[in-house]
């Protein structure tokens, strides 16, 4: 089962792992925005995770998901804040009110959070942002799903689908953003947004990938 304290888990080290990556993708985000996308990130995965951690103990996943959306957005005023805050939303959702959700549900969530980022952020795959990391990895998880995988075969496709997504980005020409105003000059630079998001979808694949049990 995948469970509240799961969930508190897997946003402290969302906190820790995009807190240590802070200064490269703020570093990133200098080439082709405003170099704080690495603050703006670290912020507000800090900030979800508190919200998450001050719960009382009979929260649902719905709560800790909702808890971490409102956290987001407060920590965070830029458009990621927006977009994260709307993915947590569509999550809790996703979850329910229950204290526990079976494991084979859990790329659901991931499906949810993309749909969430995608519906918000009024953007499609090749216009070099985060979803064009989201989008392939809800695929992988529908289609492991779809074909019976097991819970750590799904979280592979998902983390090599995030992955393949951040890295395509390099060959693309913003056309959203801030970045957009650079036109060609984006090229050959992977959107900051991509890289967050495959960072974050690595962690939670790592996470419930080392989880076998239903």
């Amino acid at each position: 089962m995948l469970t509240t304290g799961d969930i508190a888990r897997v946003f402290r080290q969302l906190a820790d792992t995009i807190g240590a990556a802070r200064d490269e993708l703020c570093r990133l985000d200098g080439v082709i925005g405003d170099a704080d996308h690495g603050i703006a990130m670290a912020d507000g995965f800090a900030a979800a995770s508190r919200a998450i951690d001050v719960l009382p103990g009979e929260a649902s996943l719905a709560d800790q998901l909702n808890a971490a959306a409102k956290g987001f957005l407060n920590a965070v005023g830029a458009s990621s804040g927006p977009l994260y805050a709307t993915a947590l939303m569509r999550a809790a959702k996703a979850a329910g009110a229950r204290a526990e959700m079976p494991l084979t549900e859990a790329p659901m969530l991931i499906v949810a959070m993309a749909e969430g980022i995608r519906s918000r952020g009024k953007a499609e795959q090749g216009e070099k942002t985060m979803v064009d990391v989201w989008t392939p990895a809800a695929a992988a998880a529908e289609q492991g799903m779809a074909s019976g995988l097991t819970l750590p075969e799904i979280m592979a496709r998902i983390r090599d689908a995030a992955t393949v997504g951040a890295e395509s980005t390099k060959s693309m020409v913003a056309t959203k953003g801030r970045s957009a105003r650079l036109g060609a000059r984006s090229l050959g630079h992977i959107d900051p947004g991509a890289a967050s998001a495959a960072m974050v979808l690595n962690v939670i694949a790592d996470d419930w990938g080392q989880r076998v049990k239903a």
